[in-house]
């Protein structure tokens, strides 16, 4: 039985950073595990700002087609498992995932580092966001300033606006968990190195990663089998 909701204890501050590899277990394609191609078409004719320039048509038809599954995706074992750490941990989710999984799942506060698939923004106020009503973004759906309404999605070739944010979030963790990415993934997999030094880092995926810090644990396993587990045990030792 999971422990109860404690009051009165100084919360130790948990931060949870997320990749593909946790969206994936709940039926959601990535674009490292489809031979470079997502829904048959490839990265650069829907994932950068010269696609949008060149066929927003095109653009809009392959974030609808995302948004369909993301709609249809429930959240799996382990978003679950990450969202009951609440109980006992103030706990920060930082995750490069588009979908909404973490947030059905319970957590209460995430941030998505590129952009969220089921929102909307201006093409000339980036602040203005909106959300989706349905699966379809149309072409001559507008902001309210008369803009082209794009995806909320931080292209390949575009800044990251929350990195600043994210990292740190990390340098104030107590403890940091690292699930479902190879770290391959820059800027973002360079947020680890915000860690300080003594903070004990875990990192759930089944392949082999490199991480160039030392004191990581390392936990070879689908996030599903290994966050639920090792969410039990940290929420064990507060009982």
């Amino acid at each position: 039985m999971l422990p109860e909701l404690r009051t009165g204890m100084e919360r130790q501050r948990i931060v949870v950073f997320t990749g593909a590899g946790i969206s994936a277990e709940s039926g959601l394609r990535t674009f490292r595990d489809s031979d470079g191609l997502w829904e048959e078409y490839r990265l650069e004719d829907v994932a950068t700002p010269e696609a949008w320039h060149r066929d927003p048509a095109t653009v809009l038809h392959f974030y609808d087609l995302r948004r369909a599954q993301v709609i249809q995706a429930v959240p799996n074992l382990a978003h679950r498992a990450i969202a009951t750490l609440e109980r006992c941990f103030h706990v920060d989710v930082i995750t490069q995932n588009i979908d909404d999984l973490h947030e059905r799942a319970g957590s209460s506060r995430v941030l998505h580092l590129h952009g969220e698939v089921l929102k909307a923004r201006s093409t000339v106020d980036p602040s203005l966001v909106t959300r989706i009503n349905g699966p379809s973004l149309a072409l001559g759906a507008l902001c309210p300033l008369g803009s082209q309404l794009r995806p909320h999605i931080v292209w390949f070739g575009e800044e990251v606006p929350l990195l600043p944010e994210a990292a740190e979030l990390v340098s104030r963790a107590d403890r940091l968990l690292v699930v479902g990415t190879s770290l391959a993934v820059y800027p973002a997999a360079g947020l680890v190195h915000y860690a300080r030094q003594g903070c004990p880092i875990v990192l759930v995926d089944p392949g082999e990663v490199e991480i160039r810090r030392h004191g990581v644990t390392h936990i070879k396993t689908k996030a599903s089998e290994g966050v639920p587990s090792l969410a039990l045990d940290w929420m064990n030792e507060r009982d």
